[in-house]
């Protein structure tokens, strides 16, 4: 008969995360660890870099790296390790927790916990712009500013903060003129944003991508075309169930690759965070993650 091998966890936490909310989750996380049994031992992160680091020296010492965070330490974590012969956990603890919601992984702490005990695994698509690696929507223009606004504010909480950079990114916006190209043809668009969803969710459980799925090997392209702002401000709410699909100036496909340009170098967002500028290729790697 063959024994099972004992796993060993690394719990990497960003304790800035969720304006403090993973520092307050991880006693309950800790307790039910050892309510399991399971075998762990705890790193806190000093930034996105060095959480890396914390889950590659795991993977080298037989350990599997359990991120407690958000999106943003999930999703550099998860593009580094793409490829790599060893799972990932997450224990959902951000703003946001888009990718914990697209994979269906509970808030809640103990529901978390168990899930990873359980041991399910799922191979997922990675994407890539430019050499940088994201696990959920890279997307620019309007995004690009609402992002950098949410970023700043720093004393707002949870998905109240997306709110609110909508609104003030929206007061200044003047549509934007980009240039997509996918093998060799290119079409021009005048509009709000490009999204390349990997993960069908961002900005907090917004559903801007509906039909988009994890492991099928494509991205899916949304592109918000120019609309009157009291319209796009009305339709803002259509975005949470992932009808606002329906919208005449918004279009939406798949692909494995596309280059997007615009009229100037806008930063291109994943995870909320900046990922890389324009002119940006994106592309899909395959079922890399897991």
């Amino acid at each position: 008969m063959t024994l099972p091998v004992e796993k060993h966890y690394a719990l990497i936490i960003n304790p800035s995360a969720g304006g403090g909310r993973a520092l307050k989750m991880l006693p309950e996380v800790e307790r039910q660890f050892d309510a399991r049994r399971m075998i762990f031992r705890v790193e806190r992160t000093r930034s996105v870099e060095h959480g890396v680091d914390l889950a590659l020296d795991a993977i080298e010492g037989r350990e599997i790296p359990v991120v407690m965070s958000g999106d943003g330490l999930v999703g550099a974590v998860g593009g580094a390790m793409a490829g790599v012969d060893c799972p990932l956990g997450l224990i959902p603890a951000g703003r946001g927790n888009d990718l914990a919601r697209g994979l269906g992984i509970p808030t809640d702490a103990a529901e978390a916990v168990r899930c990873l005990d359980v041991g399910f695994e799922r191979l997922i698509d990675v994407g890539d712009a430019n050499g940088e690696r994201y696990l959920g929507i890279a997307s620019v223009g309007f995004d690009s500013e609402a992002n950098r606004i949410a970023n700043d504010a720093k004393i707002l909480k949870g998905t109240l903060v997306y709110a609110y950079a909508a609104l003030r990114a929206l007061i200044s916006w003047k549509p934007e003129r980009f240039a997509l190209v996918e093998k060799g043809v290119q079409t021009r668009y005048t509009g709000y944003t490009v999204a390349v969803a990997n993960n069908g969710f961002y900005g907090g459980g917004m559903n801007v991508a509906p039909d988009a799925e994890l492991s099928d090997g494509l991205l899916d392209v949304v592109v918000v075309g120019d609309a009157p702002k009291f319209r796009f401000l009305m339709d803002l709410p259509k975005v949470f169930k992932g009808t606002h699909v329906k919208n005449e100036e918004i279009e939406t496909w798949q692909t494995a690759s596309i280059e997007v340009r615009a009229s100037k170098p806008l930063v291109v967002y994943a995870h909320g965070d900046p990922l890389t500028k324009l002119p940006a290729t994106i592309r899909v790697l395959p079922r890399r993650s897991r």
